[in-house]
């Protein structure tokens, strides 16, 4: 559905999505580097558990939730790429954790 359109100088960052390797580019938010990678789903609905994935891109819908880095409730669309994040599928709701 989503093609990159090539950038020979754009930078290639290196994450994981459920543990398997994927490749961003420098600059790319979470969300789009998912999309990108042919990910459509990255989160599961608390009640019905039915897939979700990245449908506005501007932080208003938040469909496209996931946890970075062990911490949950992230909105994919708002956090830029990191060479080394861990990414990981949204199940239903997170609970609080107390530090």
């Amino acid at each position: 559905m989503f093609r990159r359109l090539p950038d020979p100088q754009a930078e290639t960052i290196r994450f994981t999505f459920d543990g398997a390797p994927l490749t961003g580019r420098r600059g790319d938010t979470v969300a789009a580097a998912l999309l990108a990678n042919g990910v459509a789903s990255c989160r599961s609905t608390p009640a019905k558990g039915a897939a979700r994935g990245p449908y506005c891109l501007m932080g208003v819908c938040f469909e496209c939730l996931v946890a970075i880095d062990g911490v949950g409730n992230r909105q994919g669309c708002l956090v830029a790429l990191d060479d080394g994040m861990r990414v990981e599928t949204q199940a239903g709701a997170r609970r609080a954790v107390a530090p």
